[in-house]
């Protein structure tokens, strides 16, 4: 039973990571892997008040929010200077910035020792120690996050970000600031990573850099576009799958000297055959 509550956390924490890029990547066109880094600033900032200054989780997790707010508000007004594939290139180089920062800044984030000891979130007498109640804690963040996403894109601004998506030029031409809408959606993504960011450290009580490196942004890129672009019900599929599929291909009963191997294979080969034959993801509406 803790196994699977274990699972669900992830599921939960890396569900809100899907549904905030999706808003990005989906919604708005803008080919972002930018978001292991807010993920991490987040967790940072988190483990960093917790351990050092003795702050409450809920209030790190409002100061995670503020300083990954800013750092993207900054990010995004670079980012804005840049299209598509440059845009993707620029948001490359900021991750391997942001991974370069923890892994050396030892005097704040210990570098590769990583951070320990990060106490679990007590609130109002609940003791969240518990996994069960801390998977509650997370599915109800989680469904605020995915509220306010479902909530994004079906109003005006949202009609906005799929018109940008569509042909920035012509939405232009109607008097609209692109370049604003598009900062304004990087900003509240970056957000929302850093609340998963602080929940992951939390939960885990440890962290190091190696958890927020390109490969965690290219992970969370590919559930998006596994479960399905511009779709949220599809970032939450492409986030179970992608993180159920490797624990199921534990059990499948291959010989332990290339079980490894063999689970790495199958794993690969179920996603290039879903991007050849489905690329816009499972119930995606739109494809990169």
């Amino acid at each position: 039973m803790e196994y699977l509550i274990h699972l669900g956390i992830l599921f939960t924490i890396y569900a809100g990571l899907a549904v905030s890029l999706n808003l990005i990547v989906g919604y708005t066109g803008l080919l972002s892997v930018t978001q292991a880094a807010f993920y991490g600033i987040g967790a940072y900032t988190t483990a960093i008040l917790m351990t050092d200054h003795g702050v409450n989780f809920f209030l790190s997790i409002l100061i995670g929010i503020l300083v990954s707010g800013l750092v993207s508000l900054f990010i995004g007004w670079i980012l804005s200077r840049f299209k598509d594939d440059y845009y993707a290139l620029v948001s490359f180089g900021f991750n391997i910035i942001v991974y370069s920062i923890f892994l050396n800044w030892q005097s704040l984030t210990r570098g590769p020792l990583g951070i320990p000891g990060i106490n679990k979130p007590e609130l109002f007498g609940i003791d969240f120690s518990r996994n069960i109640n801390f998977l509650i804690l997370t599915v109800i963040i989680m469904a605020a996050i995915y509220g306010v996403c479902a909530f994004i894109v079906h109003s005006s601004f949202g009609r906005v970000l799929k018109a940008i998506r569509e042909d920035e030029k012509a939405i232009s031409i109607f008097g609209y600031n692109t370049s604003t809408y598009k900062l304004v959606i990087f900003v509240i993504s970056a957000s929302i990573a850093a609340v998963c960011g602080s929940l992951f450290a939390s939960y885990i009580t440890f962290i190091d850099p190696s958890t927020f490196s390109l490969n965690e942004s290219i992970f969370i890129l590919a559930m998006i576009i596994l479960g399905g672009l511009a779709n949220l019900r599809g970032s939450l599929l492409g986030a179970l799958f992608l993180i159920l599929l490797p624990e199921i291909l534990r059990f499948v009963g291959f010989p332990t000297d290339v079980a490894a191997q063999m689970r790495e294979l199958v794993y690969g080969l179920i996603l290039v055959l879903l991007m050849l034959y489905r690329p816009q993801g499972i119930l995606g509406e739109y494809k990169l």
